[in-house]
């Protein structure tokens, strides 16, 4: 027996390196290219797209695919509800998102999906060549945008765990269930033998998130883990096999060695609303270095651009791939890209909130075939605040400006500079630290995704965002653009709810100081500008008001040489 065991071990390792030529593979503790050269992973996660979640698209109750579903079908019925489908899959991922998504500079994607894309929910032995083609797509358009793919599944048969993530019915029934277990394993078994020489495919996430019920443990979920991977070994020696911790990625207990699973395995551990510290990785780097095994990030997100930029510059420095969460949502700014409300589409969450009428049937038809429309490309919201914390190395060493400010002109207070909190503004709240605790960054939850905390204006003469709460010492950096010096007459529309608080201008020499008046005032100074390029700061102190027309007027010469804002002392 102990030779036949050792003899297993050894055509593994071997059937590994004989596809190391063509395929991403897990060599001590480092992910490999098919070169053979280290991988560091960056990717985005398709969230949303086949595995639609409540708050992605601002639907109220349970949240999940099957109740949101459920939800439409009761305004359209069934045909209807079908071609909404149709038209929300077909613009909320295609080609132009995937090349974009590798624009921004990712080398991969993470594709989250629910088993019932590949099989009827009530026919176990049944597969859908539909939904494998949907795959098929993906990994196409991947391939032609020189991004690796990894197969997530997102939503097992019964759930993973109990909540609306899973598409379970509040009870994990992956668990409870064994019948679950075996068709759980010969999915993955026909995931595998459909891919296994598709090298584009970097890897598969066996189960996104499992959380055990009681009376379960993580000996249950390594037993579910070994059984996936040796049939996906029966089918497929090539690909990487990502194993997720138990308590939503977070747990790896019971799940060392890697052994368990065979070859060619890494550990995937997901990051939310934590601190951007070593020690909240600590345990998984452990992990590596005690079982020479590599780490994948494969899920954070939702938090502030200062706590984005943090974790990847930390999970980096410690050699660690990683995958946001997500490309894409309704109204959001939280994503790179922000569908935006359709018309009648806040009449339909309405309805679903209980706080209006049902919808007529044309109504509801127009504003959900109007929101799929939205997710197009073409009509989405970028948001590069977010693409700058995700991608731009000097987020927190320089200051880029969100807009081109000459003057004289006008700026709007929501356009400060790109740059981290402490560099291009300050804020006392500024990222999510504690998952149970209510912790808003932006207080409005508007525009971007910055400390600031901005709010739609009420101003019908001013821009269309404005900032609606500070507290004292906080501040924002402008970098404008001046030709020549001279007396500037600047004009500043504040307003508080009391009065008496103070803003101050600063810029190269000097500083103006402006009394703050009653609500709905216009606070006004005159300023002499310190050169060609300088620049200005502001920086607000005392109780909350709001900028009603958010600008900063400049009526006088100016514009040219570009200065930045310097920190006040």
């Amino acid at each position: 027996m102990r030779t036949k065991f050792f003899l297993l071990i050894l055509l593994l390792a071997f059937g590994t390196v004989e596809c190391q030529a063509q395929f991403v593979q897990a060599r001590g503790k480092e992910i490999v290219d098919p070169a053979g050269q280290p991988l560091l992973l960056r990717g985005l996660g398709l969230g949303g797209w086949l595995v639609p979640e409540g708050y992605m698209l601002h639907v109220p109750g349970y949240g999940s695919p099957t109740s949101i579903r459920t939800l439409i079908e009761q305004l359209l019925g069934p045909a209807d509800t079908a071609e909404f489908y149709r038209r929300y899959q077909a613009n909320y991922v295609n080609e132009q998102d995937i090349r974009l998504i590798a624009s921004w500079g990712c080398n991969s994607i993470r594709l989250p999906f629910t088993y019932q894309l590949l099989s009827p929910k009530d026919q176990p032995d049944v597969f859908l060549e539909e939904g494998f083609q949907v795959l098929d797509s993906l990994i196409t358009w991947c391939k032609r945008a020189g991004l690796y793919v990894i197969l997530d599944l997102h939503c097992a048969p019964g759930g993973q765990n109990s909540l609306n993530i899973s598409d379970s019915d509040g009870t994990a029934r992956l668990w409870t269930e064994p019948a679950n277990q075996d068709r759980t394993v010969a999915i993955w078994r026909q995931i595998a033998a459909r891919y296994a020489n598709e090298p584009w495919v970097a890897g598969y996430d066996l189960l996104n998130e499992p959380v055990m019920p009681s009376g379960f443990t993580n000996l249950d979920l390594r037993n579910l883990y070994r059984r996936i991977a040796v049939a996906i070994r029966e089918v497929d020696a090539n690909h990487l096999l990502f194993i997720e911790g138990g308590n939503f990625a977070t747990d790896f207990t019971d799940l060392a060695p890697p052994l368990f699973y065979g070859s060619n395995v890494a550990y995937s551990f997901h990051k939310y609303w934590n601190e951007t510290t070593r020690p909240t990785i600590q345990s998984y780097l452990n992990l590596r270095d005690n079982w020479n095994v590599p780490l994948w990030m494969g899920e954070a997100g939702e938090n502030s651009n200062p706590w984005f930029y943090e974790t990847i510059k930390l999970l980096e420095e410690n050699n660690v791939g990683w995958c946001w969460w997500t490309h894409k949502k309704i109204q959001t700014t939280t994503s790179p890209l922000s569908a935006p409300f359709a018309p009648g589409y806040q009449t339909v969450l309405d309805y679903w909130n209980g706080r209006a009428g049902k919808p007529s049937l044309d109504l509801a038809r127009a504003a959900l075939f109007g929101m799929a429309a939205n997710l197009a490309l073409e009509n989405c919201v970028p948001r590069p605040d977010v693409l700058r914390a995700l991608f731009d190395r000097e987020f927190n060493s320089r200051l880029k400006p969100y807009a081109s400010h000459r003057l004289p002109g006008k700026i709007s207070c929501a356009e400060f500079d790109f740059g981290n909190a402490g560099l291009a503004y300050q804020d006392q709240d500024f990222k999510k630290t504690r998952w149970d605790v209510d912790q808003p960054w932006n207080s409005g939850r508007e525009f971007r995704n910055d400390g600031v905390d901005l709010e739609a204006s009420k101003d019908a003469q001013g821009a269309t965002y404005g900032i609606g709460w500070i507290a004292d010492g906080e501040w924002v950096k402008y970098s404008v653009t001046v030709q020549q010096a001279g007396i500037y007459e600047v004009n500043l529309r504040i307003a508080g709810p009391n009065g008496g608080g103070l803003l101050k201008l600063l810029r190269h020499r000097g500083a103006a100081h402006v009394r703050l008046v009653r609500l709905g005032d216009t606070a006004r100074a005159e300023c002499l500008a310190a050169g060609g390029g300088a620049g200005v700061d502001a920086v607000l102190c005392a109780g909350r008001f709001q900028y009603q027309s958010n600008g900063i007027c400049v009526e006088n010469a100016c514009s040219g040489a570009r200065g930045a804002g310097r920190r006040p002392h």
